[in-house]
This record gives C-alpha cells, sequence and structure tokens, in this order.
C-alpha cells in the first residue's frame, strides 16, 4: 500500500515539474524553469536508484537502469526539460504497473474466515461458548445443522451427516456413525450431533491445509514480465550507440540525445496498457485476473489440471434418471417425492424439490403459463436423518429415503433397483403401501463440457488432467469420453501440490478448483484458477483467476483475453523498440537533440499506447459463438450467464 501511494506522488511531483517548467519558460523565465525542471526529476531518480540497487541485490537487471542514465545524463549536461519528459514517462510507466496490480490477492489470513472463532462446548451438563484456543483433545462439542466443525474429531452421537466437498471433493454427504472421525472444514448437513475432539485447532486438518496454502505460495517460482526478458539486450544496444556516439564525436551531448530516445518508455508504458486493458477486457467477461503477470502466464499455460466437484461438474446432486415400478407415472414419482421432501432439509431432498419445482416452470411456460409447479403440502411428517422420510401427501400415505429405509418399511427384504453408476445416489419412493418408483441422483458434469476441453486443446494447451479427493471410480465414469490425458483420483491437498510441480517440467501449469482442499495446489501452479461465484472463499484468495460467474466456459475466454493482450503488448513493444533504435541511430549521427529525442519518444509513445489499447476490444470467439446465439434466439437471452 504505502509502495503504491509513493508511485502515485511521485507520477503528481513529475507531472507538477514538468507542467510548472513549461508554463515558467513560456514566460521567458529559462533559468526559473530549469531549476522546477530539476526538483521534479530528482524525488523520480530518487526512487528509481533506489529500485534499481533492489533489483541488483536480488540479481535483477531491468529497465530502470536506462531511464535512471537518461535522466542522470539529461541533468548533468543541462538538458533539464528532456529529464523531466524521461522522468514523467518513467514515472507513469510504473504508476500503470501499479494499477494492473492492484487488484492482487488479500493475505492468506482471511482464508481462516469460513471456520467459525468460537464453538459449543459440553461442560457438566451445560453448554458454553469459547474461543477455538481453548479448546482442547477430549473436550466434547455439539455441532448444529449447518455449523462448520472446527477442529478434528469423532461422532460421539448415533449418527452424524456432513457435507465434505470443500475438503474431499465428495459432492454427496456422508452419513457417519459413532465413533468415525471427522474432519475440521466439514459442514454440518444433519441435525446437530455431539463431536469428541481429538486435536487442537492449530493441528486440525483445515489448519494444516491453511499451512500448506503458505507454503505453496512461498515457493512459487516468481513470473517473468515481458519487459523483463527484452531489458538487457535492449540495455546492451543503448550503451553501445551512446558510447560509440561520444567516443567518435567527443560530444557528450549525443550520447545524451541517445540515452533520451533510448528511454524504453515502449516498453515502460505500452506492456502496462496492454495488460491493464486485458485485465479490464477480461473482467467484462466475468474473469477476474489479479494482475499484470498472472495475465502474462495466462497466455502461455500447457498443461491444465482440473479438479471435479463444483469445477468439471456442478457440485450439487442433479436427478438423471427418474423411474416408475408402479401405478405412477415418472412425473407423478418426482411430484410425490418433491412434495414429501419439502419437509427436509438435507442436499438431496432439496435437490429434488428443486428439480420438480424446475420442470414444473418449464411445463408451465411451454404451455404458456407464467405460474411455476406448485407441490401440495405434506402432513404428519416424520424425518429419520440420514434415512428418509414418511408423512401424507393429498390423503396418501408416502415413503421417500434409501432403498434400504424403503424397503424396510415396505416389508421387503429389499428394493429391486438395477445397479446404479459409481457416485450416483438411489432414492425410493412408497406409496399407500407399495412401491412406486426411484430416482437417481449424480453430480453430473456440466453442459459443454466436451466442448470446453476441445477449444483450450485449440488455445495451446496440449495436456489436460483430472485430479480429485473423490473415489476412483467415481471420477472415471464421470469423465469417460472426455478424452483427459491422466486421471488422478483419492488425492490429499498435499498430493494435488505435488501433482502441480510435477507437471511443470511439460511447461506452465495452471489449476482450477474450487474447494478448500484445492487452495494449496491453486497457490503452487503458475496459474491457479478459482471458481469464484459458489466456491470456497480459500480457494479464491489463494488463485491467480477467479472466475466471477459459474460458467468454466468463462475460462476460454480468460486465455483468449489474456493471449490477445500478450500479443498487442508484444506488437507495440517490437514496434516502438524498433523505432527507438531508429532514433538513436540518427541521435548518434547529430541529427536529434535531447529535447527533439525526448518530443520523439512522446510520439512513439502514443503511437504504442494506442496500440495497446486495443486489447480493450478483444472478442473471444467463444464470447462470439454466444452473442451470435442471443441473436438468433432473442428470447432465450435470459439464459445466459452474468457478466
Amino acid at each position: 500500500m504505502m509502495q503504491d501511494r509513493l508511485k502515485v506522488l511521485l507520477l503528481a511531483v513529475a507531472t507538477l515539474g514538468l507542467a510548472v517548467g513549461l508554463g515558467l519558460w513560456t514566460m521567458a523565465l529559462p533559468g526559473a524553469a530549469a531549476v522546477v525542471w530539476t526538483l521534479g526529476v530528482i524525488p523520480v531518480l530518487i526512487g528509481l536508484v533506489v529500485e534499481i540497487v533492489r533489483s541488483l541485490a536480488k540479481g535483477e537487471v531491468g529497465l530502470d537502469i536506462v531511464a535512471a542514465l537518461s535522466m542522470s545524463a539529461a541533468l548533468l549536461f543541462d538538458e533539464t526539460l528532456a529529464a523531466a519528459v524521461v522522468a514523467l514517462m518513467y514515472s507513469g510507466g510504473t504508476f500503470l504497473e501499479s494499477f494492473a496490480e492492484g487488484r492482487a490477492r488479500r493475505e492468506m489470513s482471511d482464508l481462516l474466515s469460513r471456520v467459525p472463532r468460537t464453538a459449543t462446548r459440553q461442560l457438566q451438563g451445560a453448554l458454553e461458548e469459547v474461543a477455538l484456543e481453548a479448546i482442547a483433545p477430549g473436550d466434547l462439542l455439539l455441532i448444529r445443522q449447518g455449523d462448520v466443525a472446527p477442529v478434528d474429531g469423532r461422532v460421539e452421537s448415533e449418527r452424524a451427516m456432513l457435507d465434505q466437498s470443500a475438503l474431499t471433493g465428495e459432492a454427496m454427504p456422508v452419513r457417519l456413525a459413532r465413533g468415525q472421525d471427522v474432519m475440521s472444514g466439514s459442514t454440518n448437513a444433519g441435525d446437530a450431533f455431539d463431536l469428541r475432539v481429538s486435536r487442537a485447532a492449530a493441528d486440525s486438518t483445515y489448519a494444516g491445509i491453511v499451512r500448506l496454502v503458505e507454503e505453496a505460495q512461498a515457493a512459487k517460482a516468481p513470473m517473468a514480465r515481458m519487459a523483463d526478458r527484452w531489458s538487457l539486450m535492449f540495455l546492451i544496444v543503448t550503451l553501445m550507440l551512446a558510447g560509440a556516439a561520444w567516443w567518435f564525436t567527443g560530444d557528450p551531448i549525443r550520447a545524451v540525445a541517445v540515452l533520451v530516445v533510448a528511454t524504453p518508455c515502449p516498453l515502460i508504458l505500452a506492456v502496462p496498457v496492454a495488460l491493464v486493458a486485458g485485465l479490464s477486457r477480461a473482467a467484462h467477461f466475468g474473469v477476474l485476473i489479479k494482475g499484470a503477470k498472472p495475465l502474462e502466464a495466462l497466455a502461455r499455460i500447457r498443461t491444465l489440471i482440473l479438479d471435479k466437484t463444483g469445477t468439471l461438474t456442478d457440485g450439487r446432486p442433479q436427478i438423471v434418471s427418474v423411474h416408475a415400478t408402479g401405478a405412477l407415472s415418472g412425473d407423478e414419482v418426482l411430484r410425490f417425492a418433491a412434495a414429501l421432501d419439502q419437509a427436509s432439509k438435507h442436499p438431496i431432498a432439496q435437490a429434488i424439490v428443486a428439480a420438480a419445482r424446475a420442470r414444473g416452470s418449464a411445463e408451465g411456460r411451454a404451455g404458456g403459463s407464467a405460474g411455476g409447479c406448485v407441490l401440495p403440502v405434506p402432513h404428519d411428517v416424520v424425518e429419520i436423518p440420514g434415512e428418509g422420510v414418511a408423512g401424507v401427501i393429498e390423503g396418501r400415505a408416502v415413503l421417500v429415503g434409501g432403498a434400504a429405509f424403503v424397503a424396510a418399511r415396505l416389508g421387503l427384504a429389499q428394493v429391486d433397483i438395477a445397479a446404479a453408476e459409481a457416485g450416483s445416489v438411489i432414492v425410493a419412493l412408497g406409496v399407500d403401501g407399495q412401491l412406486m418408483g426411484h430416482l437417481v441422483l449424480a453430480d453430473a458434469l456440466r453442459p459443454g463440457t466436451a466442448e470446453l476441453l476441445a477449444g483450450l486443446r485449440r488455445l495451446g494447451i496440449g495436456r489436460i488432467l483430472l485430479a480429485t479427493g473423490d473415489r476412483r471410480a467415481v471420477a472415471e465414469a464421470v469423465t469417460a469420453g472426455l478424452g483427459l490425458d491422466a486421471v488422478r483420483a483419492e488425492l490429499t491437498p498435499d498430493q494435488k501440490v505435488l501433482l502441480v510441480l510435477s507437471e511443470r517440467k511439460n511447461g506452465p501449469v495452471m489449476m482450477v478448483g474450487d474447494g478448500v482442499n484445492d487452495a494449496p495446489a491453486l497457490a503452487a501452479a503458475d496459474i491457479g484458477v478459482a471458481m469464484g461465484a459458489r466456491g470456497a472463499a480459500a480457494s479464491a484468495e489463494a488463485a491467480d483467476v477467479v472466475l466471477l460467474v459459474d460458467h468454466l466456459d468463462r475460462l476460454l475466454a480468460g486465455i483468449e483475453v489474456a493471449q490477445g493482450a500478450r500479443r498487442i503488448a508484444f506488437q507495440s513493444v517490437a514496434v516502438g523498440i524498433g523505432l527507438s533504435v531508429l532514433g538513436m541511430i540518427a541521435a548518434a549521427l547529430g541529427y536529434l537533440a535531447p529535447v527533439q529525442g525526448a518530443l520523439l519518444q512522446e510520439l512513439i509513445d502514443a503511437a504504442v499506447i494506442l496500440n495497446a489499447l486495443r486489447a480493450l476490444r478483444i472478442h473471444p470467439r467463444q464470447m462470439r459463438a454466444a452473442d451470435a446465439a442471443v441473436a438468433d434466439a432473442p428470447d432465450q437471452v435470459a439464459l445466459r450467464g452474468p457478466l
């Protein structure tokens, strides 16, 4: 924050110094103008020298040296106006670069915000709220419905229903019996239960993930700026031309003119402008890129690692099929199940209710009705947590739940249901003592996933892998036919980090995820991309790129914008540096005075900046196709995700 303020201050000083000096010069006060220009240059030059020393201490040689030489030489030989122009260009460039990085990630301490700061402890028959630091192994905690387990422990109640998707990638809630382990960071998806603490908060699973993220970020290789990669070559050419001009003519002013023309404003200005424009354009399509360096790196990605739950899939159970086995039709099976499940807060029950209402709304629209689906109100409801629900719908006795639960209540040895695919859940329906059918739910792939992967390969990503904490059978069933290069299942957070590091041999690696368990890998990858719309805060904090809408296909738009912005920046630099070299040659031959060289550099700057601003008009192919589809079907525009 202090660095950003300093850059703003230096830009203001340089601008004010040049403007006031020009005013004094037009009033025929050249001596006063020279003093003001010098005063405007000196703070910028001091800041520049400090930056050079820091860079050299880290073994880096940047463009700052050329800018410092040109300002110093211009002041030394009384070319104060040229020095002031260079100071303004340099301070403006550093300000733009700082602005481009102003959306950088917040500190990782925010990662802990998902875990409550207090817990409800049971002590001597009473409940008390205590700080996490006060919890010790052996304590008994009450975990209410919707609470996040603050520490690792064991279930002390008969059963517990936990959503562990943020930690393991398992989309479906997990039912745990007495004595089974609970990981901190899991969400209670069922009734309240007792948790016997097994580890202190600092040693628990969630805290370990936080430490993994911090270590991965600290070990992450720095991304080189495009400007830095050009700087050494340009510095050598500049010094050779300036030295030759002074050596062969004996006139130091020619060397000053060469240095002034050589001030690398195309690099200092064009690259940040193109990249800032790219950041703005990507945000327009719902892709937040946290700075210019990540945008450059995003354009060079060659390997992509995808999480499964919530990234490649929707992350929520969805009905994939409805089977009627009795007197009811498939639609009636769904209607009765959803009507009774209105009384349950279980995630699968809520998914069934949402599906029934969505189907009813779609049928209403097709029939010209504005109304949605109205489900009957359930009566005499009895819920057995984690098992199923019994109640009365329109005067009929209804059972909804797992196959074993419904079979037991109907007096059947078992419910005859064909084996479901790995990762799917069966919900059976009984009405008036008869089995009427069942519903199959699964965490399905996002629509258009195959086309998305094909588009990514078209953009130059040669290797695509799946990395998930879910079971191998589930991972392979979900990704069948996608043509992935590898599937890695049942991975812990640290194993995901190792996978990212091992894939670097194939080129820059991008990791896409949404859960807490993905955060360390996102931090370790060259580019980490988080699903920010519904993903965990931890992954958004650790990532370099956040998809602001819940559409994975926006990744295509982000990469295409990044590649376009980098290409435009490269073009601007190549043209600008080429023109600067021609100007340096002219200055060395005596055709340009220092002030003329500074003005020529201004014209070059204007040209490269205008070219760099073309990045604001980049329109990704994927978004052009979406626009065409909307134009063909204007009544469907509401179905597009927000920008």
